[in-house]
């Protein structure tokens, strides 16, 4: 799957005018292909997946974890109970469905993650900076990541890139990503394939097919490697074919501003 513009299914020029947060939201929509069945968090990862609905994956299922399936909303929803998501939705199902009949079963194709903190083996922590018993800041927690993370036949992950955000070693584990190794989802008996790719505003980091540490394959337009290097706190793997991802088309801006605009 590329993460790539794809020529020919994007109309519009290229700009350089557009923000990092803009760049990342459109990386995470175009690996989104048409028809695939997305189980969708709020914020970034929502953002992204309206956007590819509405240019190059129409017939793109979104599922949130409110029970909401072929959800279609006309703005982006403020939380998980938002009406709008039930109101434009082909079926509304129990939560405890929506995890054991569509997400533990492996009907989910594509899930999305965020996280405070990132490893260099795609595994977060969303549940809090310092000791567990005495923390820094505790954070929201693990509310289905783990399960996302566990069955879904793949899994994307958007979030900042900083020192403070891709860590050598995690406070806490929230969701496994590759755990300790290649051989420990399995171990396990997580069903999903894992983290495919790691998307934030600086570039694109794939896992390495082998050792599954997660490489940066991608720098966005104007990023330079050493800026990567910087925010990464762990020697971070570069691939020998670093790439340039596309810029944002004007198209793809125009579509993501009006579901920003319709939200407020």
């Amino acid at each position: 799957m590329s993460l790539t513009n794809r020529a020919g299914t994007e109309p519009g020029r290229t700009t350089d005018s557009y923000t990092p947060d803009e760049m990342m939201t459109v990386a995470a929509a175009r690996s989104l292909p048409d028809g695939a069945v997305c189980f969708v968090g709020i914020g970034a990862p929502s953002t992204a997946a309206n956007l590819a609905r509405a240019t190059h994956s129409p017939r793109l299922v979104l599922v949130y974890e409110s029970g909401t399936i072929g959800a279609k909303p006309a703005w982006l929803p403020l939380s998980i109970g938002d009406g709008e998501l039930a109101d434009t939705a082909d079926s509304v199902v129990s939560v405890p469905e929506i995890f054991n009949y569509w997400l533990q079963a492996g009907r989910i194709d594509v899930g999305f993650l965020g996280a405070a903190q990132i490893d260099r083996l795609a595994n977060l922590n969303t549940t809090v900076i310092g000791d567990y018993d005495d923390p820094e800041v505790r954070l929201p927690g693990a509310g289905g990541a783990p399960e996302i993370s566990a069955s879904c036949r793949q899994v994307i992950v958007m979030m900042r890139h900083s020192r403070r955000s891709f860590v050598d070693r995690l406070d806490f584990r929230t969701s496994v990503g590759f755990g300790d190794g290649p051989s420990d989802r399995r171990r396990l008996g997580l069903t999903g394939g894992g983290p495919s790719v790691v998307i934030t505003d600086l570039g694109l980091l794939h896992p390495d097919p082998r050792s599954c540490e997660l490489t940066l394959t991608h720098l966005h337009p104007g990023v330079v490697l050493d800026q990567v290097v910087e925010a990464t706190g762990w020697p971070l793997a570069v691939s020998a074919d670093l790439r340039t991802t596309d810029p944002p088309t004007a198209f793809e801006l125009d579509h993501l501003r009006r579901l920003a605009a319709a939200r407020q």
